[in-house]
């Protein structure tokens, strides 16, 4: 493949303010069984796959697109951009069946690309991205997008995470927000005695048990890998006297639910907050706009820690990636440096109450009064550790987190042995690589 040069500063679209006004949009229909193809009539087409952030038929992210895609191929004549959404329990599994039977989409916005990039797949960042869009991005989240120091994974999308509290109840229960563990288990114990039904909830459950132990890990001075050796680390002390403490001072006393941690999935915790059933627990920006639809009045602080506030907080980015196998890097760059224009960015952002992966875009955010609702988590974001999502052993070691790490807070559970076991698939995944 001819290498881009890098040194070719292109003009990018406006965003899509002006041109969507002057454009209909468009219903876009991926044929799921096609490549990127050239026509008679030399029109390129891509195929894009995306994931779903809306949270009904109204707000779904193929209208996103769709405005999206009306506006660049306006002012891009002779590229069409087709793109099919699933919903965050598809997407992945999806894009795979599709790379496995040899029809690799052009591009897709998923949650991991590290796999594919380990297999040679995938075009580096580099092949494609002008070099203004390739500085814009905010650093963390384009370290975490390398493997083997070469970025494959371009960042999308981020969110953080904060402890939640419901201000009604914590007025109710004499009780302010808690700052350390201590503080958060004293408070617990105020919300049952007020009969709350689940004083924190803690999902442990497997549909995103891997982020509340992430949260939970850092904010005990540990985390899934070490920091200054890079490998896993993730029956550490630390890590086995943070789920001790779970086990002994929040789930050994009856004060999470609303069922077994284990059992308890994130989607499930945050419809009892927004129900106002839950006294605390760690969420991400959407969660504010489904408390606001419930009337629950509710505050936000940082995760607490051993002696303080934690000084990081879990980060999660979701990641854009394209395939080498149809060709049309030129035509895949121009259109994802269109993505990444800073009104396109924000208004995605905006959209779906989630943290941009740019600084023009956070440095926009932070300071607009229409986005004082995130600017908590935007504070935050810089103080974030993300998932190992550049090795390819990470999507092992999370399924494996999903299944076991409930075990390690049931009533005799022994955390040493569980991340002992988790540890050992960790180093075996690694070594597989």
């Amino acid at each position: 493949m001819q290498r881009r040069s890098r040194s070719r500063i292109r003009d990018r679209g406006r965003g899509l303010t002006g041109v969507i006004a002057a454009a209909s949009a468009l219903g876009l229909t991926a044929a799921l069984g096609g490549c990127g193809l050239t026509g008679d009539s030399g029109e390129v087409t891509l195929r894009l796959v995306a994931a779903d952030y809306g949270d009904s038929e109204s707000n779904g992210s193929q209208k996103y697109w769709d405005k999206l895609v009306t506006a660049y191929e306006a002012e891009h004549p002779g590229v069409k951009v087709d793109v099919t959404v699933y919903s965050w329990n598809d997407v992945d599994a999806k894009v795979k069946e599709m790379v496995d039977a040899g029809k690799a989409p052009d591009m897709a916005q998923i949650g991991a690309y590290a796999d594919y990039a380990a297999k040679g797949l995938l075009y580096q960042a580099d092949d494609l991205l002008s070099i203004p869009v390739q500085a814009d991005f905010v650093a963390q989240f384009a370290d975490a997008g390398r493997v083997r120091d070469v970025q494959y994974g371009i960042p999308f999308a981020s969110s953080t995470r904060l402890l939640f509290y419901n201000k009604t109840l914590f007025e109710k229960a004499g009780i302010s927000a808690p700052t350390t563990w201590k503080e958060l288990a004293t408070d617990a114990e105020a919300l049952k005695a007020e009969g709350v039904k689940t004083p924190y909830a803690l999902p442990l459950g497997a549909e995103e048990a891997q982020a509340e132990t992430m949260q939970w890990l850092l904010s005990g001075g540990g985390g899934y890998t070490d920091s200054d050796l890079g490998t896993y680390n993730i029956d550490s002390a630390e890590n086995i006297a943070t789920f001790d403490w779970l086990r002994d001072n929040l789930v050994g006393k009856g004060l999470t639910g609303p069922v077994a941690p284990g059992e308890l999935n994130r989607a499930d915790a945050f419809s009892a907050f927004a129900a106002g059933d839950v006294g605390m627990l760690n969420g991400h920006p959407s969660l504010m706009q489904m408390a606001k639809k419930k009337g629950v009045k509710f505050g936000m602080v940082p995760m607490p820690g051993l002696e303080g506030p934690s000084k990081f907080s879990m980060g999660v980015a979701d990641w854009m990636m394209a395939f080498k196998k149809n060709g049309h890097a030129d035509e895949v760059g121009e259109f994802l440096d269109f993505v990444y224009d800073k009104q396109n960015v924000l208004d995605f952002s905006r959209e779906y109450d989630l943290l941009p992966v740019t600084n023009s875009a956070s440095t926009v955010m932070t300071a607009a009064k229409q986005d004082a609702d995130l600017k908590p988590f935007l504070e935050r974001l810089p103080l974030s550790e993300l998932y190992p999502v550049g090795r390819t052993s990470w999507a092992e070691v999370s399924v494996e987190i999903k299944k076991r790490i409930g075990r390690t807070v049931t009533s005799g559970g022994n955390p040493s042995a569980v991340l002992s076991q988790l540890q050992s698939t960790a180093t075996r995944a690694e070594n597989a690589e």
